[in-house]
C-alpha cells in the first residue's frame, strides 16, 4: 500500500501534541544583498539530513528518543518582506503559545526577525545570542530597513541595549562597528568569552540565531556572502551545543545556506549536522 509522501528532518516526525521542539522552514531570500539562493536551504537541509545518523556520538543521544516535529516549510510571498515576516511571526507565536520551542530553518537571515518578534512579545526580558560573520547592524541597506543586512539592528529596536551578544563577527561597514560599540556586545572573529556570557544569561529567556557564514568558507562555501577568516566546524559545534544545552532557549534558527553554491553537498551536510546537534542539546 502506498503512503502519503512526507519529508521531514531526520527522525523529526512526532505528533504535534507530543513535540517539545517544532521545526519550520522559511524559504525566503528577497532581500539578499549579494548572491541569492537561501530560499532553497530548508528543503536541502530536510532532504539531505537522511545522509546522517540520528545518533550523535558527541552527545550520546539519538533523535529517535525524543519528540520533535518538523512541520515543513511556510508558503511565503516573495517581494516585500513585511508579509513574510508576519507569517513567520504568526507561526512562531502559535508554537510558543502551545509551550513549545520554535526552531526556524532559513532562508536569509531576515527571517529571524519574525521569530524574534514572537518571542519578544511573550518574553519581555528576551536576550539574543547571535553567531555570524557579519554585524547585520545597518540602519538600512539601499534605503530598505528590512534587509538581511539590518536584521540584528531591527532586533535591537525591539530589545534595546545590553540584550544582544554577537560572536564570530568579522565584517561590517565602519558605521556598524561604531554604532555597535555602544549598543551590543560583539566578540570579533571567534567565540571566545561565550562561556562567561552563557553563565551570565542562565536565568534569562534567550533566542539563538545562527548564520552559517560564521564558518570559514573552506568549511562552508555554500552561502551567499562567504567571508574568509571564520571558525571551524568543531568550534561551532561546541559553541552551539553549549548555548542550546545550558540556556533557556525559547526560540532559535539556522540560516543562510545556499546549497547550489556548493555542488559537493558538503555545506548542506554541515548544516544538517549542526541542526542535529542543536536539536539534541535542546533536550536538556
Amino acid at each position: 500500500m502506498l503512503n502519503a509522501n512526507t519529508e521531514t528532518f531526520l527522525a523529526c516526525d512526532a505528533p504535534y501534541e507530543q513535540a517539545n521542539v517544532v521545526l519550520f522552514g522559511a524559504p525566503y531570500d528577497s532581500t539578499t544583498s549579494f548572491r541569492p539562493g537561501t530560499r532553497f536551504g530548508p528543503h536541502a537541509i530536510r532532504s539531505e539530513s537522511f545522509g546522517l545518523e540520528s545518533y550523535s556520538p558527541y552527545q550520546d543521544r539519538d533523535l529517535t528518543d525524543y519528540a520533535i516535529l518538523d512541520s515543513g516549510d511556510l508558503e511565503l510571498r516573495f517581494g516585500g518582506p513585511e508579509s513574510a515576516l508576519a507569517e513567520i511571526e504568526a507561526c512562531a507565536d502559535g508554537i510558543l503559545q502551545d509551550g513549545k520551542v520554535p526552531f526556524l530553518l532559513g532562508g536569509e537571515h531576515l527571517v529571524t526577525l519574525g521569530a524574534v518578534r514572537a518571542c519578544a512579545k511573550r518574553h519581555p526580558d528576551l536576550h539574543i545570542i547571535h553567531f555570524d560573520a557579519h554585524t547585520d547592524l545597518r540602519e538600512d541597506y539601499l534605503g530598505e530597513p528590512l534587509s538581511h543586512a539590518c536584521v540584528i539592528r531591527r532586533c535591537w529596536d525591539l530589545l534595546g541595549d545590553e540584550r544582544i551578544y554577537q560572536f564570530g563577527i568579522r565584517s561590517g561597514d565602519r558605521e556598524e562597528w561604531r554604532w555597535g560599540k555602544d549598543h551590543v556586545r560583539t566578540q570579533r572573529f571567534n567565540t571566545e568569552g561565550l562561556a562567561q556570557i552563557v553563565e551570565k544569561l542562565r536565568d534569562k529567556p534567550v533566542y539563538f540565531t545562527l548564520d552559517l557564514d560564521v564558518l570559514d568558507p573552506s568549511v562552508f562555501p555554500g552561502t551567499g556572502t562567504p567571508e574568509p577568516g571564520g571558525i571551524s566546524f568543531e568550534a561551532l559545534r561546541i559553541a552551539a551545543t553549549l548555548v542550546c544545552s545550558k540556556l533557556h532557549i525559547v526560540g532559535c534558527d539556522v540560516n543562510e545556506l545556499s546549497p547550489h553554491y556548493d555542488p559537493s553537498g558538503a555545506s548542506t551536510a554541515v548544516a544538517c549536522k549542526i541542526v542535529r546537534e542543536m536539536l539534541l542539546a535542546l533536550q536538556d
